[in-house]
């Protein structure tokens, strides 16, 4: 992501701050997506995944979490990941890229996010009642921030059979907490490992599950958008 970029934008946070992001516009009367970003920062992956979504027929926006700080060290991106206020993220930063969304354009809006954005994508399902759909891409947060059962929007996951972050474990604990309190969620499991969407991690991508995986989510989107 280039700092002079026309795609990025300043929008107001429910405290009157604001909050920069990188937003596509697809039209007026288009539902929306909030973007969540990974451990990494705001980076040129994460921007071409809102590129994609405004291509594809949604408005799209997302926040800059970090502030401008991108990294591709697993250490910083943990120390920064660490270091993030995830309440003041969903309640200031998600709510207002969502409020943002809901202003330009006519639809609703979902949330959906990667690894610590898929973990911030549970928290938002949980505790903002105007997202109407989520998508988790292998991340889930600590149940004491954000309880999976509480869960009562659409919600689609994409999960690892060899994550060592998100583990299936974890992953079958959150569908079964959803199934338990009477939600159906939409879980995936691919043959694969943790960041298998990341095109610029060569190490992990998956180029055949991870079109899949967008195909499903796209699919899902027009669904319950």
């Amino acid at each position: 992501m280039s700092p002079t970029s026309p795609n990025l934008i300043d929008f107001s946070r429910p405290d009157g701050s604001l909050c920069q992001g990188y937003f596509t516009h697809a039209g007026a009367d288009r539902p929306g997506v909030v973007v969540l970003q990974e451990w990494w920062g705001l980076n040129a992956q994460i921007c071409s995944v809102v590129d994609r979504f405004a291509a594809a027929g949604f408005n799209a926006l997302a926040p800059d979490l970090f502030r401008g700080r991108v990294t591709q060290d697993p250490d910083e991106a943990g120390h920064m990941m660490n270091g993030l206020d995830f309440a003041g993220a969903t309640f200031q930063d998600i709510r207002g890229a969502v409020a943002h969304l809901q202003k330009v354009g006519s639809g609703p809006v979902a949330v959906m996010g990667f690894c610590m954005g898929g973990a911030l994508t549970v928290a938002s399902a949980v505790h903002l009642p105007e997202v109407a759909a989520a998508v988790c891409f292998y991340g889930i947060p600590p149940r004491d921030f954000a309880d999976p059962a509480q869960i009562r929007i659409p919600f689609q996951g994409h999960f690892a059979t060899r994550d060592t972050w998100c583990t299936p474990a974890a992953a079958g604990a959150l569908e079964q907490a959803m199934l338990g309190a009477g939600a159906c969620p939409e879980i995936h499991h691919y043959e694969a490992a943790h960041g298998f969407f990341n095109a610029t991690r060569p190490q992990v991508y998956d180029p055949a599950q991870a079109e899949l995986a967008w195909t499903r989510t796209l699919a899902f989107l027009e669904r319950h958008l």
